[in-house]
């Protein structure tokens, strides 16, 4: 059983990252091997994990008092009813603040649970077990917590490191393709705002990587997070460099809360639409060469993973997703806040941009 482990140091906190394929049969030792210690747990767990993984999480966690609490993960139940009833339970059952909340889920349950461990009695401990592909490479790690609001995505949350991340790649298996096509689109992120090495390794072991084939999967999850590492401990409350990680998220979540957060459009696929968008739009922008659009076009092409706009909007759609991209959390005036591209491995944070031009830009993707 290879393990790996990161360790991510913040200002407030540091906690490991355990990366590794049958772990959870030994969570017990990892929390034990980590000095993370606990009297109660309680478990929220994503309703589709499948009954066998939770039964090993729950026998290896035998010897302590634990809850279990099963929560049906979806973007509309991401919100405030949610994490109320969390500190319902936590209340009721007198919880304290050396006892333990367990996230096992994809980054809906994690953001749901790391929300509420962060304000029940202003901390408790957090162990996030990511049972996703997207949440092992991204949710999970960093800190960021946040519920849905009608007004747009991830408006209400904390900063609020977890005491450990363990990741565990046979969850992985049990995944639908679109799921794990939903991770891909974070790791792809990963490599376009940081390192152009492991684009092209992507660009040449992407089919590998989504189906799932070994050592190419665990490389992409240890190189995802290890470029989020780096950037989080540099930037952990997003003043600056944290920024980056937003790339292609503003026309991302705009598209997500457009459909209602409907199952027609998942996050990791609004991301993928997102990274063209904002690729695009650097590419008219004069910042992006036409050969480093291709590079990342035709990738997208190459494996199946392009969602054409029209498929999902019409123009009749552009004045909600334009109304969206203005209530994004990172606009700080008017204008809407973009991250974008100067070459592959190069973003460039905080450029502001009139609604018009991005409405214009918008029409002519929709119309064309």
């Amino acid at each position: 059983m290879k393990i790996t482990k990161l360790k991510v140091n913040t200002k407030n906190s540091k906690y490991s990252i355990i990366i590794g394929s049958g772990i959870i049969n030994k969570l017990s030792k990892i929390l034990n091997q980590n000095s993370i210690k606990f009297n109660k747990s309680l478990l929220i767990i994503d309703s589709k994990v499948p009954k066998v993984l939770i039964k090993k999480i729950i026998k290896s966690l035998s010897k302590k008092k634990r809850i279990v609490y099963l929560f049906k993960a979806s973007e509309l139940n991401k919100n405030q009813k949610s994490v109320n009833k969390i500190l319902e339970i936590l209340l009721k059952n007198n919880f304290h603040r050396n006892d333990c909340l367990i996230s096992i889920g994809g980054g809906i349950v994690g953001d749901v649970s790391g929300f509420a461990a962060s304000i029940f009695k202003r901390g408790i401990k957090f162990i996030n077990i990511p049972t996703t592909l997207l949440a092992q490479v991204d949710s999970s790690i960093g800190g960021k917590t946040g519920i849905n609001t009608s007004s747009g995505k991830n408006l209400i949350g904390s900063f609020y490191q977890p005491s450990i991340v363990i990741s565990d790649t046979n969850f992985l298996k049990t995944l639908p393709k679109r799921e794990v096509i939903c991770g891909y689109g974070e790791i792809l992120k990963h490599s376009i705002i940081s390192n152009k090495k492991f684009f092209l390794f992507l660009n040449k072991n992407a089919s590998k990587i989504l189906n799932l084939k070994s050592p190419y999967i665990e490389k992409s999850i240890y190189q995802s997070c290890l470029i989020k590492k780096k950037i989080v401990e540099k930037d952990e409350k997003e003043t600056k460099l944290r920024k980056v990680l937003n790339f292609g998220h503003t026309f991302a979540h705009a598209y997500e809360a457009s459909l209602k957060y409907s199952k027609k459009l998942n996050h990791g696929e609004a991301v993928i639409m997102g990274i063209i968008s904002a690729s695009k739009f650097s590419l008219k922008s004069n910042l992006l060469s036409k050969n480093e659009f291709q590079l990342i076009s035709n990738h997208l092409s190459r494996f199946k993973l392009k969602m054409p706009l029209k498929k999902y909007f019409s123009i009749n759609n552009l004045k909600t997703i334009i109304s969206f991209m203005n209530k994004d959390k990172k606009n700080n005036s008017d204008k809407i806040n973009l991250i974008l591209l100067k070459k592959i491995g190069s973003p460039i944070i905080d450029l502001k941009f009139n609604q018009k031009i991005i409405s214009s830009f918008l029409k002519n993707e929709l119309m064309n």
